[in-house]
């Protein structure tokens, strides 16, 4: 009875984990709240109480102390591949390490284990090694396309939407900027170098300018990958780093806004407006956020973008 028990709760957690995991892939997909931590909450359930149970629960039943290092390296192979998983796609730090890690370690860990325990048991049979085979190479396909970390689609949507940004720029460039003395606008300007600074640096290091870039976005070189800050964006000094200059303009920019007598609404909006808002570390956080983590040619559309938002703002207050 208290097996039967047990094999329910199993079986009842194993539906609310799937389902909890099947929804916040949708709902990561769509863009829709809450979808990562619903992620992050349905692979932790997978792994940490799901899988644990089972695997006792089967090995308390049916197994031995002879195979005790095969449910073991069971879980362990489940925690690596999944976690490896869940760090590509939320884009955590090292998130390409922990996925090289975990494609091969099937392979490397949990195959030669399982091989060896099974051939010790004669009645084992042939095809639950060949399935199991099978989904190796089915994880080493999801991982790979998952690698890929975006799709083509998107990435052109992102290359499109920058060009209509520097068209806008262009008419904007043409319009006399208004005359204040409101230190709010005026610190606009230094955003302004501190954007062109940033882009001058990305576009030296890819070998390219920013008129070829402007007139066709595909040429930029694997857009789709991560980390444009550690080969661009390293500030001067005896221990390089990310240079936090951008982020530190626009805190300045923002707190600025704040005291000004400018409209409050803008104040308020202003974090918005400039996709700015305090990360753990401050500028230095962000700045790995947007640059670090982010896909590289998001990280360029987000620097046209918001020189766009700069100058229309700078045309418009008064």
């Amino acid at each position: 009875v208290i097996r039967k028990k047990m094999k329910q709760k199993i079986y009842i957690s194993g539906l609310i984990t799937i389902a909890i995991i099947i929804t916040g892939s949708l709902f990561k997909v769509n863009h829709f709240p809450g979808g990562a931590h619903l992620l992050i909450l349905g692979i932790a359930m997978l792994v940490f109480y799901f899988l644990p149970a089972a695997l006792i629960n089967h090995y308390r039943t049916e197994g031995d102390h002879r195979n005790l290092s095969l449910y073991i390296v069971t879980w362990l192979t489940c925690l690596v591949v999944f976690g490896g998983m869940l760090y590509k796609i939320m884009h955590w730090p090292g998130a390409g390490i922990a996925l090289m890690l975990s494609l091969p370690f099937p392979y490397v860990v949990f195959l030669p284990v399982f091989l060896t325990v099974t051939a010790r048991d004669k009645s084992f049979n042939i095809n639950d090694t060949v399935s199991v085979l099978f989904l190796l190479v089915g994880v080493s396909v999801f991982s790979t396309l998952l690698a890929l970390n975006v799709s083509r689609e998107r990435i052109a949507d992102s290359m499109g939407l920058s060009v209509s940004y520097n068209r806008l720029e262009a008419v904007l460039d043409d319009i006399p900027v208004p005359a204040t003395m409101d230190p709010a606008v005026k610190d606009i300007d230094d955003l302004l170098g501190r954007v062109n600074d940033y882009q001058g640096k990305i576009f030296a290091s890819e070998g390219l300018t920013e008129k070829l870039w402007n007139e066709d976005p595909m040429c930029f070189p694997k857009p789709e990958a991560n980390d444009i800050a550690r080969q661009a964006l390293l500030a001067d000094g005896d221990k390089p780093a990310p240079d936090t200059g951008l982020g530190e303009e626009l805190d300045r920019w923002i707190s600025s806004l704040g005291k000004s007598s400018l409209n409050p609404e803008l104040a308020a909006a202003a974090p918005a407006i400039s996709d700015y808002r305090e990360a753990p570390g401050g500028p230095q956080g962000w700045t790995h956020e947007k640059f670090g983590i982010s896909p590289r040619v998001w990280s360029l559309v987000y620097l046209d973008g918001l020189e766009t938002n700069m100058k229309v703002l700078r045309t418009t207050l008064r």
